[in-house]
């Protein structure tokens, strides 16, 4: 068997655009994967054509080696990512099984989620509070939000104030028994990210995620020795050795490789190894589309140290389960792993064709209106 062709296709959701492909095979079965990257779907497209001399030809098979090849060659992480995630969705169809079951075989058969994209409101803390008890008659036992806005650096008292009312809310409106997890996209610096986190501890969040960027791998220690809070991060990193220099320097507790972010499920399967050996629970990033949903769940499935699986399933748009022909199943707040050969779901090019790419379809995380609005952006065009 060898890798004939790939196709790719962008589809226009209105946060982001998302990017997938589809691997074929000489022997008609293929298997698809996902490159999303946040305001560059046209520029990864081009990587994927670009670099098909160092996949097509080759077994799906012989994965570390179309990796080292990838990777010798300079391929940016998500054409890896998606490459990888293809070419085991061929393996697990062509061999009958769900890929959980060729990267360490079943685990669990469901993994805890925790609900994002639920609060798209103005920050009043009533409005969180209200939108968080809806996620909690969901049935979810987790929620992650950010009340910070806009801000990026530091905060003025007043937007502390609000900030930290707004959590104050939740907590209240969720009681104690539901975890918080305290979304901080990268926006502080070290002083302001302590004393952010030195507010938020009576409320006990379960973590605070990326006060600063995890690149920023000292100063995200020092800010973790200041606090009896978990700090989360790793969402941006790609590869072993990134996480390697995160956990050696204890900048974190909870790791956050993204399935597509970091390489692909044979990298995160990785990562995930040598967070065990660090002692580190592994929580895995997912704001991509349903493909890299479906490949965080396979590695969920098939490891010990994964606690929790974020999704936006429930309350982002209903587009992720129309583009595919078996969307994630979410019960009481539990992601039902998928049990179908290879991901266990397909692309619907009908579908996804009817949600073409759109520039203006991307989120500015401190921009005007703030993240948690999730407004859409105005196209070049109209910009003077």
């Amino acid at each position: 068997m060898k890798i004939a062709d790939v196709q790719t296709f962008i589809v226009g959701n209105p946060w982001k655009n998302w990017v997938f492909i589809k691997l074929h095979t000489d022997e008609a079965v293929y298997g698809v994967g996902e490159a999303t990257m946040h305001r560059a779907a046209k520029t990864i497209e081009t990587a994927i054509i670009e670099f098909r001399r160092y996949y097509l030809g080759r077994d799906p098979f012989d994965l570390e080696s179309i990796h080292d090849e990838l990777d010798k060659c300079g391929a940016p992480p998500k054409v890896r990512a998606a490459v990888d995630i293809a070419c085991l969705d061929i393996m697990g169809k062509v061999l009958d099984v769900p890929i959980y079951k060729l990267i360490g075989g079943s685990f669990r058969r469901r993994i805890k989620a925790y609900a994002n994209g639920w609060y798209q409101t103005d920050r009043v803390p009533g409005e969180f509070a209200e939108k968080a008890k809806a996620v909690v008659a969901k049935g979810y036992r987790a929620m992650k939000f950010d009340p910070f806005g806009s801000a990026y650096g530091t905060l003025s008292k007043k937007e502390v104030d609000l900030s930290i009312n707004i959590v104050a809310a939740v907590r209240e409106a969720v009681g104690q028994d539901v975890d918080l997890f305290i979304e901080c996209h990268g926006r502080f610096n070290p002083a302001t990210a302590v004393k952010i986190g030195k507010l938020l501890e009576p409320y006990a969040p379960g973590w605070i995620e990326e006060p600063m960027r995890s690149n920023r791998m000292e100063e995200m220690a020092d800010v973790g020795l200041s606090l009896s809070i978990p700090v989360a991060g790793g969402e941006g990193l790609a590869g072993f050795d990134a996480f390697h220099k995160l956990f050696a320097g204890k900048s974190v507790q909870i790791a956050q490789p993204d399935t597509v972010g970091c390489g692909g499920i044979s990298e995160m399967k990785k990562i995930c190894s040598l967070a065990k050996m660090y002692g580190i629970s592994i929580a895995p990033h997912n704001a991509m589309g349903p493909i890299g949903t479906a490949a965080a769940l396979h590695v969920d499935a098939s490891t010990s140290n994964v606690m929790i699986q974020e999704v936006f399933e429930d309350f982002a748009t209903p587009l992720a389960a129309e583009i595919v022909d078996r969307p994630i199943l979410i019960e009481n707040g539990e992601i039902v792993v998928p049990t179908d050969p290879g991901l266990g779901l397909d692309l619907l090019e009908e579908q996804m064709a009817k949600h073409p790419y759109d520039e203006a379809h991307f989120l500015d995380l401190y921009g005007e209106g703030g993240w948690e609005k999730r407004k859409e952006n105005r196209p070049v065009d109209t910009i003077r």
